[in-house]
């Protein structure tokens, strides 16, 4: 009998206030194991560099999904997220036989699939999700500050730190702000 082969999928990007939400899916090869692997927020940017080139050479199969800020506008920031998860399965090249999603909520999919609470500290599956999502966001944010030096997305990668809500004050909306989030919605409706 075979294992059943587990994709772990993960996301990172629901809390900014600028970018798009980015959703990854790995089924990691049984015969290869990686060591290190653990939620991405617990590890260093270079650690996380280093895993993710790993798992990108010794994951059975990996993909990288995304939903804009346009579809966080339009869908709300869960059902973008869970639109990128499904994006993140629908990709694989290989079908998994189960999906462990990190958090409460799964995406619909052809596949029995379950929610794991912090399952990106207990899965190896879903923490190199983690990592290759996180490694895949955060480049894009780095490559947004270029476009958009005054908002500092790559020290914050668009979350709501008190450097970006000063920047926001100062210079305003980009067309990467996400403007059905609170401080870019209040700073929409106080515009002349």
């Amino acid at each position: 009998m075979s294992k059943i082969l587990i994709c772990g999928v993960d996301e990172a990007g629901r809390g900014p206030l600028a970018g798009p939400v980015c959703a990854a899916a790995v089924i990691l090869d049984p015969a290869r194991p990686i060591e290190g692997l653990k939620d991405s927020k617990k590890l260093s940017a270079a650690k996380r560099e280093q895993l993710a080139e790993v798992i990108r050479q010794q994951a059975l199969v990996w993909s990288v999904a995304w939903a804009s800020v346009e579809e966080i506008d339009r869908l709300n920031i869960l059902q973008a997220t869970l639109l990128a998860m499904r994006r993140s399965v629908a990709n694989l090249a290989i079908a998994p036989g189960e999906v462990w999603v990190d958090g409460n909520t799964c995406p619909e999919l052809p596949y029995p699939s379950k929610a794991i609470v912090k399952g990106d500290a207990l899965e190896p599956a879903i923490s190199a999700a983690s990592i290759l999502a996180k490694t895949e966001r955060d480049k894009v944010m780095s490559e947004l500050a270029r476009y958009y030096p005054q908002y500092g997305f790559d020290r914050h990668s668009g979350y709501p730190t008190a450097d970006h809500l000063a920047a926001l004050a100062t210079h305003g909306i980009t067309p990467e702000h996400r403007k059905s989030f609170g401080p870019v919605k209040r700073l929409l409706d106080n515009q002349p």
